[in-house]
Order: structure tokens, then C-alpha cells, then sequence
């Protein structure tokens, strides 16, 4: 009794070891779309024909594929993308990028994550310098939904949003109001738009968009809303 009970210890002290391996900042790790305040998110197109299966990290698997991401049989997932797809695209490392691609369909933000080739992508360059009638409109995708309007103060653009999460037992939702000025090819706000999106603070909803092809690029630090909510991704104009 006494030896099955040490070999049980031994085994969980096994288990606890293994799972405090993990570290979701590993650069190696590639958990999606997170947000990285000097570094905004890009999108772009699988050119690989006929299609470009995902790499792992090293944390897939049960923490037993440590040697990727690498081009090798061992380190190729069964999910794919196909000629065309868009997704977001993030750092990059040892030739792959990490990227998440959304789904097209759903009430809430469903995300393929991992490694690509970095060869088996094209970047979508976004617009140069978007005029104020090409952010105009009501923007939408699965979870989301985003209007931008004239009419705020001092020739700012005003921004609305409302996006929501399904959780277990009840919908977790956030929103965005913000007067703000376009910058370049850039609208960058932090919580209402007028506090510089560059303020140094530990909290507020920090918001990223880029006019790119006929999509907007929405992205966010994930505090504009209850758990789950986030109004990262591809919008399409009603």
C-alpha cells in the first residue's frame, strides 16, 4: 500500500512538473492573435496551392513536440488552410509566422491558431492613406459589430461598437465609444479617444484599425469587455 501511495505521489509531482514547463510567452508557442502594443497586426493571403497544413509549438501534443516549429512530418498538424484564405498574421520565427485564422461563421470568436510557412503567404498591404469617407460605415463580422460616423468634435470620427462571447451559463459583452482622428493609415484609440492611445496605464481599452482591401482590421488588448470579449478581426461594410 505504502508503495503504490509514493508511486502515485511520485506521478502526480510528474504531472505538476510538466505543466509548470509551460509558458504561454515562449517564443516558440504560438497561441494566435495577441496583442502587441508597438507591433499591429497584418493580414495576409495563403498563396501555397492546394492547400498549407498548420505547425505546431512545442506545447501541442502534450508538451512532446519541443522541437518545433520545424518543416518536418513531425511537427505538421492535420488542420489546413486552402488557396486564398486570409488570416491575421504576428511575429514570425525560423521562417514560420504565427497567425489565426477566424471562422467565417459562429456567435462567438472562433480562432485556428499556429504556425505557418512563412513562403506560403502573401502580406495584404493596408491602405496608404484612407480618405475620412473610406472609414465611414457599419462594419460587421460574426461576434461584432462596428459603426463609424462624422459628426464628433472638432471633425473626429465617432466609433460604436458592441461585440459579445458566449460563455458557459450566460453572454459576456463589451463596447467601445470613442471620438477620434485618423492617423495616416491608422485609427488608434485608447478608451474614449481623448487620452493619447500612447498613455502609459495598466488598464482601458486600447483599440487598433487599418482600412486594408475592402476589409477593416479591427484589433484590441482584450480589456474592452467581459471575459472572452474581443473585438479583434475582419470586418466587412453593410
Amino acid at each position: 500500500m505504502r508503495a503504490n501511495i509514493i508511486l502515485l505521489a511520485l506521478g502526480a509531482l510528474l504531472v505538476a512538473t510538466q505543466a509548470s514547463a509551460y509558458d504561454a510567452n515562449d517564443p516558440a508557442n504560438c497561441v494566435g492573435a495577441d496583442w502587441d502594443e508597438a507591433h499591429p497586426l497584418a493580414v495576409a493571403r495563403v498563396t501555397a496551392k492546394p492547400r498549407v497544413n498548420f505547425v505546431k509549438s512545442p506545447y501541442d501534443d502534450d508538451f512532446k513536440a519541443d522541437t518545433c516549429p520545424a518543416a518536418t512530418e513531425a511537427c505538421r498538424k492535420k488542420s489546413y488552410l486552402v488557396t486564398g484564405d486570409l488570416v491575421l498574421a504576428a511575429r514570425t520565427r525560423d521562417g514560420f509566422t504565427c497567425v489565426a485564422f477566424p471562422s467565417p461563421a459562429g456567435k462567438k470568436p472562433i480562432w485556428t491558431n499556429g504556425w505557418l510557412p512563412s513562403s506560403a503567404l502573401t502580406p495584404v498591404a493596408p491602405m496608404a492613406q484612407p480618405s475620412l469617407s473610406e472609414w465611414l460605415g457599419t462594419w460587421d463580422q460574426p461576434h461584432a459589430g462596428i459603426e463609424i460616423k462624422q459628426g464628433g468634435i472638432g471633425g473626429r470620427l465617432h466609433i460604436e461598437g458592441i461585440a459579445a462571447f458566449q460563455g458557459a451559463r450566460d453572454v459576456h459583452t463589451g463596447d467601445i465609444d470613442a471620438q477620434v482622428m485618423p492617423d495616416g493609415d491608422t485609427i488608434a484609440f485608447l478608451d474614449d479617444g481623448w487620452l493619447p492611445f500612447a498613455t502609459k496605464c495598466d488598464s482601458g481599452c486600447r483599440v487598433r484599425m487599418h482600412r486594408v482591401g475592402r476589409w477593416l482590421l479591427v484589433e484590441d488588448n482584450g480589456d474592452c469587455g467581459g471575459a472572452g470579449v474581443t473585438f479583434t478581426g475582419l470586418y466587412h461594410r453593410k
